[in-house]
């Protein structure tokens, strides 16, 4: 796999899936990239380029472990695009990496071009989710044979009396089928510290980036599943409104992983968006 050095020398690896125009993709996690796969055949339509952060795949740890902070991140996205020789570039984030992607465009609006946050998550410009919003959601899966125990396992956990997140998980995939249950085996972040590290104090400054966010010209698409509990619909309607130019998309049946869920019409709508 290719690498490039990061600002303070971590050398960091990236994998290239597809041809055609770049985008870059930005996982969440932060973990391995590889749980992205290549984005449901996203890659027949777009070349995709599959950044590892610092600690997590094939990119080095990092001496100074305060780099696992998310705005700190930003800069390692700053040095592909230059050692990737693009002026402007498309840029993907999914779930927790969609923080680094906003924070980019706060940061560097005029060198992206179209902007994609999927399943996103909105600490960067601090929109709570409320817990009411999350048990309304969590009830559209009742039928479901999982439910009671998963449904009880969140209601703890919101409560601040429990930690079960393993029978929460099928909340998150728009059908807890084999495929579901083995991706969610295999993708657990393995770099705990760099999990822990991503929110610290001074990682986010909702402020300064909504206001810098108002000036964002990228046509910017929001994606998120009916059923995300992570990133609510009506979350990230709240969220576009952050920028000048954004598009909701919810996909229908699908939790926190659209492309597993509908690949078809994730894809549709995800190519769609980057060739506006």
């Amino acid at each position: 796999m290719p690498t490039f050095p990061a600002p303070d020398g971590t050398q960091l690896s990236y994998r290239v899936m597809g041809d055609g125009d770049p985008v870059v993709c930005i996982p969440g996690g932060p973990t391995d990239s590889r749980y992205l796969g290549d984005l449901g055949g996203l890659s027949r339509y777009r070349q995709l380029i599959f950044l590892d952060l610092r600690g997590t795949g094939r990119s080095a740890i990092p001496r100074d472990t305060s780099s696992y902070r998310c705005d700190r991140l930003v800069d390692d996205v700053e040095a592909l695009r230059e050692h990737l020789r693009l002026p402007r570039m498309d840029l993907l984030g999914h779930s927790a990496g969609t923080n680094i992607a906003t924070q980019y465009a706060a940061r560097h609006a005029e060198k992206v071009r179209k902007l994609a946050l999927i399943g996103p998550s909105s600490r960067a410009v601090d929109i709570a989710i409320t817990r009411e919003t999350r048990r309304e959601l969590a009830q559209l899966r009742k039928n479901e044979p999982w439910f009671p125990a998963a449904f009880a396992a969140l209601e703890a956990i919101t409560e601040g009396t429990g930690n079960d997140w393993e029978s929460v998980a099928p909340f998150f995939w728009g059908r807890w089928d084999a495929t579901a249950r083995h991706h969610h085996a295999a993708n657990q972040p393995s770099n705990q510290e760099a999990v822990a590290l991503f929110a610290a104090e001074g990682a986010f400054s909702p402020k300064r980036t909504r206001a810098a966010l108002a000036s964002c010209q990228a046509p910017v698409l929001l994606l998120t599943g009916e059923f995300d509990l992570n990133s609510p619909p009506v979350a990230a309607a709240e969220f576009a409104e952050a920028f000048p130019d954004a598009t909701l998309a919810v996909q229908p049946g699908a939790g926190h992983y659209p492309w597993l869920d509908d690949a078809d019409w994730f894809v549709a709508t995800t190519a769609a968006s980057l060739r506006r």
